[in-house]
């Protein structure tokens, strides 16, 4: 019997690893979707609810995690040896620090939502990235700004013209955000054609 539950709690295990791996090619979006099929489902039922393109939403996890449900800032280094705190609470594959994450959780209701589920996880930058359309009238598709707000803060955003490395990851965002729109209009039809729903 104490075989047996190892024998499954192995296979959970093994089934939940399998399920939160990286994507093979993380730079297109038929890849992606191609293995993560509900990953598909989620990020559309995110674009419908919040109006923010599946393009952007992806763009915002690559740069934030390159899809690692585990991801966290590296932790900074004394005297360029030691292994001391991370600079922020960034978890998951949107990077949400504690703060957002918690206030997420309680403008929509959504208490059990966790930074390492990609359903959450594209909900929450629906949500972020809604806000910023709502309090900085930044459009949905604009990627480069939304990123900045995304990045630096709904109060910060203001002052993001006199930092370059912002500047830089929010035209790489946008770069990326136009890989995948252009990516999307190849396999776009055929996924929301496919209905077929595992498990």
């Amino acid at each position: 019997m104490k075989i047996l539950k190892i024998n499954y709690l192995f296979i959970l295990v093994i089934l939940i690893a399998g399920c939160s791996s990286v994507p093979k090619n993380t730079s297109n979006s038929c890849s992606i979707f191609s293995e993560r099929y509900l990953w598909f489902k989620h990020a559309k039922r995110s674009e419908v609810k919040w109006g923010t393109p599946v393009y952007l939403q992806l763009a915002i996890i690559k740069m934030e995690s390159d899809f690692d449900w585990l991801a966290k800032p590296p932790r900074q280094k004394l005297f360029k040896v030691i292994p001391y705190k991370r600079p922020s609470s960034s978890f998951g594959y949107s990077q949400a620090v504690n703060g957002t994450w918690e206030q997420y959780k309680k403008e929509t209701g959504n208490k059990l939502a966790v930074r390492t589920r990609f359903k959450d996880s594209v909900d929450f930058i629906g949500w972020y990235t809604n806000k910023s359309s709502t309090n900085l009238n930044i459009p949905k598709t604009d990627a480069f700004k939304q990123y900045v707000a995304y990045h630096e803060g709904w109060g910060n955003y203001k002052h993001y013209k006199k930092n370059k490395k912002i500047i830089n990851l929010a035209k790489r965002v946008e770069k990326q955000s136009n890989v995948y729109k252009n990516q999307l209009k190849e396999c776009g039809t055929s996924l929301s054609r496919n209905k077929y729903i595992i498990f």
